[in-house]
């Protein structure tokens, strides 16, 4: 009673019931108010933690395009236009277009090779004929006069009304090492398919390389027994003797080749004296052509710390080599010394080999003339032995002319 009579005291001019009205409206007013303003608050939080998301994703996104060293682009097919986005391509030297560049402007630094393709390619996913666009080409850098691979990938983000693409985003990376890796291993199927034929040829014409002198030797074996002039007989001795020679030429080959397949490397490095052993080639030699060996040694003396049996192996298949392609003329074996090293020469008057062919002479079962007996290995063969003595082969020749073979050893 005491309450009411203070309330109605305070105001005159309001009645009691208006005031407890008013008071209950503004606590549910101002109770509501707490319950937005709570909601407004979780609201926010909720938006907050997905800024942070997008925060996070971001630095995700960005680092897993610095990760793939990808650029990121838009094009509108509108303006017909590219904007870069973000590049993390590796390289100085990537083209980038400048930023609302044109779609033909940008095609003139496509390699002419590629052009055509990858402009009908970016065409179709540009007028909505395809959906996916992924080209690889070669880029022609002008400012640096350089080119380099690229991968591009892209996809339609936005469509008019007429469902015709307007936004097409897309991503470009260098793949320059991934084509040098595809140009290697192509280069080595190559070689090894080369080398695969080349072995089957070897082998079907090992059976004959082995068959000839092994039938002679036969044959002019059962024939001295029944041979009665000294005359007739030392011709067939010396028949079978040159028979027994090609065959072990044709077995020392086959060892040579196995030892240096098998990576048998050790060397017993000792004195030689060079003019010795070039002597000794031209009298072994000798006998068994019509053209003349010699030997021309600039100095009386000249000693090379080497692997006696290896250089003999080296010297012998060169001059086994001259013997089969010279029919006229003489064989000269010599040596120049060039500072700390030794060149040794095994030059002939012989038929002499095309510019086409004096790479490949080096490697193994190859034989430029299918008619002349060998197996394709005693050139394969010295360039290894050199190799592994710290020498270098080469040859120097012209069809007609003859040919100069030549070896490097170092002195000491």
């Amino acid at each position: 009673m005491a309450i009411s009579i203070l309330l109605v005291s305070s105001s005159d001019s309001l009645p009691v019931f208006w005031l407890w009205i008013t008071g209950g409206f503004a606590f549910v007013l101002l109770v509501f108010n707490i319950f937005r303003l709570l909601r407004r608050g979780k609201q926010l939080g909720r938006e907050l933690k997905a800024i942070e998301l997008v925060k996070h994703n971001n630095v995700e996104y960005e680092f897993v395009l610095k990760a793939m060293k990808i650029a990121i682009w838009r094009y509108d097919s509108k303006t017909r236009a590219f904007v870069y986005e973000n590049d993390f391509r590796e390289g100085a030297d990537s083209y980038v277009p400048e930023n609302g560049e044109k779609y033909f402007d940008t095609l003139a630094y496509i390699s002419p090779a590629d052009k055509d393709r990858v402009s009908a390619a970016f065409s179709d996913i540009c007028e909505g004929r395809t959906d996916v666009y992924h080209q690889e080409y070669q880029v022609l850098n002008k400012k640096t006069d350089t080119s380099y691979w690229e991968e591009s990938y892209a996809t339609v983000v936005e469509r008019d009304d007429n469902g015709k693409p307007t936004q097409i985003v897309g991503t470009s990376m260098r793949v320059d090492d991934r084509k040098d890796m595809e140009a290697s291993l192509i280069q080595a199927r190559n070689k090894a398919e080369e080398s695969d034929r080349l072995k089957t040829a070897f082998l079907a014409n090992m059976g004959h390389e082995i068959r000839t002198p092994l039938n002679a030797i036969v044959g002019f074996a059962d024939l001295l027994p029944v041979v009665q002039s000294e005359e007739d007989r030392a011709q067939l001795i010396t028949e079978i003797q040159n028979n027994n020679r090609k065959l072990l030429q044709i077995i020392d080959g086959l060892v040579s080749m196995s030892k240096i397949e098998a990576g048998a490397k050790n060397l017993l490095m000792a004195r030689i004296d060079l003019n010795q052993i070039l002597q000794q080639m031209v009298d072994t030699y000798q006998p068994t052509t019509n053209v003349t060996l010699k030997a021309e040694c600039p100095m009386d003396h000249l000693e090379v710390r080497s692997d006696r049996d290896r250089l003999l192996e080296i010297i012998d298949n060169l001059v086994q080599n001259a013997v089969k392609f010279t029919t006229e003329g003489a064989i000269t074996l010599g040596y120049e010394v060039e500072g700390n090293q030794v060149r040794v020469l095994v030059s002939d008057t012989g038929k002499g080999i095309a510019e086409k062919d004096q790479q490949r002479i080096w490697e193994r079962f190859v034989k430029v003339d299918e008619f002349i007996p060998g197996t394709g290995l005693g050139l394969s063969v010295v360039k290894s032995q050199v190799e592994n003595l710290g020498g270098q082969v080469g040859v120097d020749s012209a069809l007609g002319a003859g040919s100069v073979f030549w070896f490097t050893l170092p002195l000491e």
